[in-house]
């Protein structure tokens, strides 16, 4: 009997442990965003203190994005879990999410947590100077098929509730889990953006006090629902189908990535117009987004950077939730874009199916 002849196994190449150079590569010379904030917070205690916290938010958005880039490997992150207050099946991920997340919030002057994951407030520190909204993993649909996810926070003064307006938010930010790591946000002085430099572990800002273009001929909505939405709404759509041959005399292009976290970083790169409106299904009547946790702070940095957020008539930061998961309909992006959607509503905040 002859012996089985083993294979041969393969070491490591350390060709695999390099990122890929190009050719019009050179060193980063982008700030770091703790340099960035340092500069920002100079010896203001109140300053100090948020730039702990959106420090914290980078700094803890590394492990997440590490366990999403494992996969199924280690264990399915799309099991499901629970369901949590608005009626979403809850998956493995989000609840991880949620709970590393307000670990993370520990020793940053946070005093209490809103989350998308869990139906009452968190205290995490009576004397903390700021409560946020989150949520914790923005489209969780998108857990183990590699396409992009993210997350969203809303930070407020410390108060007695989070029914309360938009306009009392003092800073916003979100991370977005893509082919690269990244960091938007604002503190109230226009909105930044840094990159995850994952030799080194530090996130970089490589475009400050961005702007979004006033128009911009990128779409993002879900077309699949055509049928449910206000006849204003078909109308619209039909005209930007119509293209450079219909009434707006442009062509158009349409993404839906199933994520409003990577729509908002898109059009605050490159500008557009994002829209999940009010349908006819049942539940659906007032959008799908929640007010406190995706719509607010996707507000605060859309009105930051020149962009607009409206729940078809007014103002996303004019509004305020009357529970704590409250839905709203969203439009954001380019203002011209919204500016020429709002027409085809005719000033109806929900257009009428």
């Amino acid at each position: 009997m002859s012996k089985r002849k083993e294979e041969p196994s393969m070491p490591p190449s350390s060709a695999a442990s390099k990122p890929v150079v190009l050719k019009s590569d050179s060193a980063i010379s982008a700030p770091s965003l703790c340099d960035i904030l340092t500069r920002w917070a100079a010896a203001d205690p109140g300053r100090q203190a948020m730039s702990n916290l959106i420090m914290r938010i980078a700094e803890a958005s590394i492990p997440l994005a590490a366990r999403l880039a494992q996969g199924k490997l280690p264990g399915d992150p799309t099991a499901i879990v629970g369901t949590n207050d608005s009626g979403d099946a809850q998956k493995a991920l989000d609840m991880a999410a949620h709970d590393h997340f307000i670990d993370a919030f520990h020793g940053v002057s946070v005093a209490s947590v809103l989350s998308e994951e869990v139906e009452d407030v968190t205290d995490v520190d009576a004397g903390g100077a700021f409560d946020i909204a989150m949520d914790p993993i923005d489209g969780s649909g998108n857990i183990g098929i590699g396409a992009q996810l993210g997350a969203f926070f809303a930070i407020f003064p410390a108060g007695e509730s989070f029914l309360r307006s938009g306009r009392d938010v003092i800073a916003a930010a979100y991370v977005s889990f893509g082919h690269s790591i990244d960091l938007g946000f604002s503190v109230g002085q226009g909105v930044h953006i840094a990159t995850l430099d994952a030799t080194t572990g530090a996130f970089h800002v490589h475009r400050e006090n961005a702007t979004v273009p006033q128009s911009h001929n990128t779409i993002a909505l879900n077309a699949s629902y055509y049928r449910r939405w206000s006849q204003g709404l078909q109308n619209y759509v039909d005209d930007l189908m119509a293209g450079k041959d219909g009434p707006l005399e442009r062509d158009f292009n349409f993404r839906w990535p199933a994520a409003a976290v990577g729509d908002l970083n898109r059009i605050l790169n490159r500008g557009g117009l994002f829209l999940y409106p009010g349908d006819t299904r049942p539940g659906y009547e007032k959008g799908y987004l929640r007010l406190a946790y995706e719509a607010f702070p996707i507000a605060f940095l859309m009105e930051q950077a020149g962009g607009i957020a409206t729940d078809g008539a007014a103002p996303v930061l004019d509004l305020a939730p009357s529970r704590l998961h409250d839905r709203v309909p969203l439009i954001f992006g380019s203002k011209r874009e919204a500016e020429i959607l709002h027409g085809y509503f005719a000033g109806t905040a929900v257009p009428d199916a």
